[in-house]
C-alpha cells in the first residue's frame, strides 16, 4: 500500500516542503530511505521502528520504501521522524489517511514514543502555510514558536500515539494559539537616558541607530565604549511585522527560539574577541547561523576587536 504523508525541512533559514512517500510490498522485511536522506534521517529507522512498536502498535514485517520527494533535495535532520512514523503506521492500515487532508507533520520522535522539539519550526511552518497547508501537527515544546502563525491549526503533541488517536478520532489533539508575545534578545535593561555627558559620543550613536550605520569606538580603557554600545540597543528602532518574522526565523534555524513567540525587539550580540571565525560568521557540515546572522536587524558589537 502507498501513502504520502506531508512534512517540512530546512535549507539555509528558508523552509521546504517535504513528502514524504511510504510504500509497502514484497520482499524481506527491512526499511530503505531514499531521497538524499543525511545520517540523522537513515538512523530515524531504528527511532521509528522501536517508537512505532513501544507506542502499542504493530510494526509491518514487509519490505517498506520510503522517498522523500522532492529527491534532489538533501534532507537533514530529525523532523521528519513522527512522519515517517504515521506513514508507516497508515500505509500497514493502523491510521486513515486522507491524502486531499491538508495536514503536515514535524518532530523527532523517541525509541518510547515520545515526541522531542525540533529547530526551524517556524520557517518550516511558513512554508508549509504557503504550500497550503492548513493543520499541522508539532512537537509540544515548539508550540509557542509555532502558534504565532494564526493562519495555520497547530496541534502540540507529546507522544506518537496521540497523534494516532487524533487521526482515528479516537482522541482529538487540541489546537493551540498564542498572541505574538516578545522574545527577549538581551538580559539585562541598560539605560541610554543613564549616560551622564559623553554628549558627542551619544549623538553619534543616535545618527548611527536612526540611520543603521557602523560605529567605532575608540578612547582609552573606563572612558565609556562598553558601556555605551550596551546601552546603544535601547535605541534602536523597534522592528516590524516583516522584520520580525524575518528575525524569528534565524533564531528559529539556531534552536534558539523553542519556549518563545516572535522577537519584536533588535538583538544584541556580543561575542567573545577570541571567538572562532565559525561562530561569527556561522558555518558547520549542516550550516547554522553565526553571531553576524543573529544580530540581524540588531547590534553586533565587537569588544576588544
Amino acid at each position: 500500500m502507498y501513502v504520502q504523508i506531508t512534512s517540512a525541512a530546512t535549507i539555509g533559514i528558508s523552509g521546504c516542503l517535504v513528502h514524504v512517500e511510504v510504500d509497502l510490498g514484497a520482499g524481506l522485511p527491512g526499511m530503505d530511505i531514499v531521497g538524499l536522506p543525511d545520517t540523522a534521517v537513515k538512523e530515524a529507522r531504528e527511532r521509528v521502528r522501536a517508537a512505532i512498536k513501544n507506542s502499542g502498535y504493530s510494526y509491518p514485517g514487509k519490505k517498506i520504501t520510503i522517498n522523500l520527494a522532492p529527491a534532489d533535495l538533501k534532507k537533514d535532520g530529525s523532523a521528519l521522524d513522527v512522519a515517517l512514523a504515521v506513514g508507516i503506521l497508515a500505509a500497514s492500515g493502523q491510521v486513515e489517511w486522507d491524502e486531499k487532508n491538508q495536514i503536515a507533520i514535524l518532530g523527532e520522535v523517541g525509541l518510547d514514543g515520545r515526541i522531542r522539539p525540533i529547530d526551524g519550526v517556524l520557517p518550516m511552518l511558513i512554508s508549509l502555510l504557503e504550500a497550503g497547508i492548513k493543520e499541522v501537527f508539532v512537537p509540544e515544546e515548539n508550540k509557542e514558536e509555532a502558534g504565532v502563525l494564526k493562519e495555520l491549526i497547530i496541534y502540540p503533541a507529546e507522544h506518537l500515539g496521540q497523534i494516532v488517536r487524533h487521526l482515528r478520532g479516537e482522541e482529538k489533539l487540541q489546537s493551540f494559539q498564542t498572541i505574538r508575545r516578545i522574545a527577549p534578545s538581551y538580559e539585562n535593561d541598560d539605560d541610554f537616558s543613564e549616560v551622564q555627558g559623553q554628549k558627542a559620543a551619544k549623538r553619534a550613536l543616535e545618527i548611527a541607530a536612526a540611520g543603521g550605520h557602523n560605529v567605532l569606538l575608540v578612547g582609552p580603557p573606563g572612558s565609556g565604549k562598553t558601556m555605551l554600545a550596551k546601552r546603544m540597543r535601547g535605541i534602536l528602532p523597534s522592528l516590524s511585522d516583516e522584520e520580525s518574522l524575518e528575525v524569528s526565523k534565524i533564531y528559529s534555524v539556531a534552536g534558539l527560539l523553542k519556549g518563545k513567540g516572535l522577537i519584536q525587539q533588535p538583538p544584541f550580540c556580543s561575542p567573545h574577541h577570541t571567538a572562532s571565525e565559525a561562530s561569527l560568521i556561522g558555518g558547520g557540515r549542516i550550516p547554522k547561523p553565526g553571531q553576524a546572522s543573529l544580530s540581524h536587524r540588531g547590534l553586533l558589537y565587537l569588544d576588544d576587536a
